[in-house]
């Protein structure tokens, strides 16, 4: 079928986090007001509709009535199997499958599994805040490898990851890729290099890939534990939260590669977590009948990014921004007006009444930057950066 990416749904008023969470946001400081007039465009998640499909498989679970204890079915497994296999030629054996409500919290146990109070934790940033969250709140050490940015363009600094990876204090390495909020992909054979690395200095891998999905058309995006042999070290996220814009679902599926790490895992996190039945039907309908719709969806999203990079070019000119290679997050530099951050921030999201994210927020690197989420139908997205142009003008 075709989809209606440019329809507007009313999300007010149904508990989400993006558009009903306003009190607790400003609470914890991320920003001063929000109003019926407020665009929100700093939670990654997307103001458009599922596939049809998924909608039609939850109904007909709806239908059944009773939504008791669930398992992971074969056709679960089957599905995720073939969604990688098709699309990675990765082949995933049903015992690595390993259930988590949410990346996060993978995340979360996963620090705490493999690692010990004092350890190093190797991050890349500018990167998504709850990373080094996590590592200081484990009372693990964040270890920087900043990514290198010049004339915009982010890239690796894998001689000083070497480094990292060398040093015995170091146990763990975060990656994210693609890269939030940079949206770079990361090669093959960067990949490679720093899972050798790791294999070598004894240093574990948990990879979030959970954006490898949303891709601009033409790129790909490689798993990292397919480019080694060596990959009993590394821990894979995958979900369907970003690719199918469910995020409320909280589905993660790790893959796991070793008896042994999937018992310290399961033993840090103490109760293992179950699927529902809404989850299983909306991942079996998805990975099985989503395709139409996220080839759509790439496209769309690559047309919404093209009329933000000529907008922003032609009316923001201070303003640096690169094309993402996947994602559905845009990195925007303000450096070049010469305000400080809040000045920014705050003419953003206060005389604009856009709801953004502070790029500082991710480590160093992030200074100057605002992060936006582009996955709003078009219309919204217009009429938001034709608000930014608006207050940025006089500068």
């Amino acid at each position: 079928m075709k989809y209606n990416f440019d329809e507007i749904v009313n999300r007010r008023g149904t508990g989400s986090t993006k558009w009903d969470g306003s009190a607790r946001m400003i609470q914890m400081g991320r920003f001063k007001h929000f109003d019926e007039q407020s665009i929100p465009l700093f939670t990654a998640d997307m103001d458009l509709p599922v596939p049809q499909p998924v909608v039609e498989a939850i109904k007909r679970t709806a239908d059944n009535r009773i939504f008791g204890y669930s398992i992971t079915t074969p056709e679960y497994i089957e599905a995720i199997q073939g969604w990688f296999k098709r699309h990675y030629d990765w082949d995933i054996p049903e015992e690595q499958l390993v259930y988590s409500a949410g990346t996060s919290k993978a995340l979360y146990v996963g620090v705490r599994a493999f690692t010990e109070e004092g350890d190093g934790v190797i991050v890349q940033p500018p990167v998504y805040s709850p990373f080094a969250n996590t590592v200081r709140n484990a009372n693990r050490k964040v270890v920087n490898n900043n990514l290198i940015c010049e004339d915009g363009i982010y890239s690796l600094d894998l001689v000083d990851f070497e480094q990292k990876a060398k040093d015995p204090n170091n146990k763990m390495f975060v990656l994210c890729n693609p890269h939030n909020p940079t949206g770079n992909i990361w090669s093959p054979a960067e990949l490679k290099k720093m899972a050798e690395l790791c294999y070598e200095n004894d240093v574990m891998i948990l990879a979030d890939e959970i954006h490898g999905d949303l891709l601009r058309c033409g790129n790909q995006f490689t798993p990292i534990a397919t480019t080694t042999e060596h990959n009993d070290h590394i821990i894979s996220c995958t979900a369907i939260n970003k690719t199918f814009n469910m995020a409320g679902l909280h589905c993660t599926n790790l893959v796991i590669p070793t008896a042994e790490l999937r018992e310290k895992f399961e033993l840090t996190r103490g109760y293992q977590d179950k699927t529902t039945p809404f989850i299983s039907a909306a991942l079996i309908a998805a990975y099985n009948e989503g395709q139409d719709w996220l080839d759509q969806l790439k496209v769309y999203l690559d047309g919404t990014i093209d009329w933000v990079l000529e907008y922003v070019a032609e009316n923001m000119p201070k303003v640096a921004v690169q094309r993402p290679q996947g994602t559905y997050v845009m990195w925007f530099d303000f450096s070049g007006y010469g305000l400080t951050d809040d000045e920014v921030f705050d003419k953003i999201c206060e005389e604009a009444n856009v709801i953004i994210s502070r790029g500082a927020g991710y480590g160093p690197g992030g200074e100057g930057h605002m992060r936006i989420c582009i996955s709003s139908p078009r219309p919204m997205i217009k009429e938001a950066f034709q608000r930014i142009a608006k207050v940025f003008e006089k500068l």
